[in-house]
């Protein structure tokens, strides 16, 4: 069985030209899939790790329409899937058509939008449906079997479960409780793709009997932040660390 790993990254971080660079050697790296974030200054969801990257990337001036060139650019550039993830706040700022028609031309493989939940989702999902792009449910290990019934009826693409409740970063425990609910959702008409706190080699081997795709974003961010803080390939530094997990 084939390991595939869904790479989070930050758009603008630690700068435009930077993140390009991240992105780059994600793929190099062997990442089937990528998750790029627009960089957002309330997240509901993420950690210590991408909350500070978000923050810089602001600072710096970095802009949503930025972060959709960069989709575009990597969407023309790369061979494997992107997946566009961000908040409901810049979704509404731009207008819900808009951002999802602009998603789309830009080549995003999906819409991952943790605070836009299905049916409270402002008509987000309908307009996935309208211009043919997969929002990405995100359910946890607590979810209801009456919601879980309502988001399987659903039959998306992708199905995104975090492995627990909380923010990200911080490692996860694989257990009964969170890998037997991936095994039930394996029955259904969706792919699987699962994380929160990957950190390491172990985790994902643990994962992949279980899931399509195996999610990690903060150890990533943090090993760009480490190649940053040293004047070290970007690149590499993404490279090297997602190597590291597919060992």
């Amino acid at each position: 069985m084939s390991t595939k790993i869904v790479a989070h990254f930050i758009a603008g971080y630690p700068d435009a030209a930077g993140s390009l660079e991240v992105a780059r050697g994600l793929a190099a790296g062997g990442a089937a899939f990528l998750e790029m974030q627009i960089p957002f200054s309330d997240p509901s969801a993420d950690g210590p790790a991408i909350e500070n990257s978000c923050r810089m990337a602001l600072k710096n001036g970095y802009t949503p329409d930025q972060a959709l060139d960069l989709l575009k650019t990597l969407t023309s550039e790369l061979d494997i899937p992107v997946f566009l993830m961000s908040y409901g706040n810049i979704v509404f700022s731009r207008g819900m058509e808009r951002f999802v028609t602009q998603a789309m031309k830009a080549g995003a493989a999906g819409l991952i939008i943790p605070d836009l939940v299905y049916g409270r989702d402002e008509g987000l999902y309908a307009l996935g449906e309208k211009y043919d792009i997969p929002v990405i449910p995100v359910i946890t290990p607590s979810i209801r079997k009456e919601r879980l019934k309502e988001i399987l009826s659903l039959k998306q693409e992708w199905i995104y479960t975090a492995l627990r409740s909380g923010i990200t970063g911080s490692y996860t425990n694989l257990d009964k409780n969170n890998l037997s609910l991936l095994d039930s959702l394996r029955e259904s008409d969706s792919k699987i793709m699962a994380g929160f706190g990957i950190k390491t080699a172990e985790q994902v081997r643990a994962l992949v009997p279980h899931c399509d795709a195996v999610v990690a974003g903060s150890v990533f961010v943090n090993a760009v932040s480490e190649a940053y803080e040293k004047g070290e390939s970007l690149r590499k530094g993404a490279e090297d660390k997602i190597r590291e997990l597919l060992c």
